[in-house]
């Protein structure tokens, strides 16, 4: 897993969306861009692309498409509709597009494709914790009764995304 962070101005979802399959298609990954305010940390995706694999060389998964399921994994949910909040939406933000190679795929090939695309920043970890909260359900009660941190927490809810199945 190769993940590319900066900012974005985006004026078209659909055509951004469409540029970053391409380049995936072109270097044989799965390309799929998040809004960093959401994704806690490297782990937190690494974690969700894992899953996501899992649940499909398992014949599990929820989604047909790859970074579909990448997605539903990042966010916790099986609902597709709910689960695109965290991707990119139009305007100015802080981006994370995760690449990751299929069987004979080149990361770093695509990696280096979809650079340009913004401009270089540091998102990783720079997460909005109320937004995060909120998006995960994450409540003060729940922080309080344990000492795991709100990344921790988010973490637990990727990872619970198989259990109910």
């Amino acid at each position: 897993m190769e993940p590319v962070e900066g900012r974005a101005t985006i004026e078209d979802v659909d055509e951004f969306v469409a540029r970053l399959g391409a380049i995936g298609d072109e270097h044989g990954c799965t390309v799929q861009a998040f809004d960093a305010r959401y994704i806690v940390s490297r782990t937190h995706l690494e974690r969700a692309l894992t899953l996501a694999d899992r649940a499909r060389e398992r014949g599990e998964a929820i989604a047909r498409e790859r970074a579909v399921e990448i997605l539903l994994y990042a966010a916790g949910r099986r609902q597709i509709e709910r689960a695109l909040e965290l991707g990119v939406g139009e305007g100015d933000q802080p981006v994370v597009v995760l690449v990751a190679a299929e069987e004979s795929g080149n990361e770093r090939a695509a990696r280096d494709e979809i650079e340009p695309l913004l401009d270089a920043k540091d998102t990783l970890g720079d997460f909005d914790a109320a937004r995060v909260r909120e998006f995960f359900d994450i409540g003060e009660r729940e922080l309080a009764a344990t000492e795991a941190c709100l990344a921790d927490l988010v973490r637990e809810r990727v990872a619970l995304l198989d259990v109910e199945k």
